[in-house]
């Protein structure tokens, strides 16, 4: 801690994480051995964050995540799509295909921004806010792929006609962002990808990643 900092504020937040972090619950007790703190301050800690709805308790007195995390949740997709933006659009016009940002949204795979590129022809019509379950396109393989590997670079995906016949996809992960699980990819009308493309989406994953970090 520093003196610009908050000792309260780090232990309120901290104290949502090790909740969120959890699907039944913490006891004040167990907050207060995590914390390294006396348990009137952790009572403290969930008086407020419940006066938010960001902490429930149970009839057990466990506390959780409360519902008013969801209302703080609702602006995490334009933000996230503001930071991404950049990289999405220089990957559009340097492939030539319509450039996107994928996040996972339960077991689906959710479009949140989608660059077309201004100088094209033609181009894959893809639409923030088109869902796909994860096993299937080049942005829910490339997710998963993180999920299997130590969170270091696992490469892109690549794949042909999963979502829509004719077009090809290929797709990076974003690693080190916390909170936050998704892909960069582009999607083009062909039966396969240059070979460019891959690195290059890599690229532009490793752009967006450092953009919300």
């Amino acid at each position: 801690m520093t003196a610009e900092t908050s000792q309260t504020l780090d232990r309120g937040l901290r104290v949502l994480k090790l909740l969120a972090d959890t699907d039944h619950g913490l006891t004040v007790t167990e907050l207060s051995t995590r914390l390294g703190v006396n348990r009137t301050v952790v009572y403290r800690l969930l008086a407020t964050l419940e006066q938010h709805a960001l902490v429930r308790r149970d009839l057990g007195g466990r506390a959780r995540v409360g519902l008013g995390v969801l209302r703080l949740g609702r602006q995490v997709h334009p933000l996230v799509r503001e930071a991404a933006l950049p990289a999405l659009r220089s990957l559009a016009e340097d492939i030539g295909a319509t450039a996107h940002l994928t996040l996972v949204d339960g077991t689906e795979a959710l479009a949140v921004a989608v660059v077309e590129p201004t100088w094209t022809d033609y181009h894959v019509a893809y639409r923030a806010g088109f869902r796909h379950p994860l096993e299937r396109g080049a942005a829910g393989k490339a997710i998963l792929s993180a999920r299997q590997q130590p969170p270091i670079d696992p490469g892109y995906t690549l794949t042909h006609g999963e979502l829509e016949a004719g077009a090809s996809g290929a797709a990076a992960p974003l690693i080190g962002v916390t909170g936050v699980e998704g892909s960069v990819g582009v999607v083009m009308l062909a039966d396969t990808v240059p070979e460019r493309v891959g690195p290059r989406v890599m690229d532009a994953a490793r752009e967006v990643s450092e953009a919300l970090r």
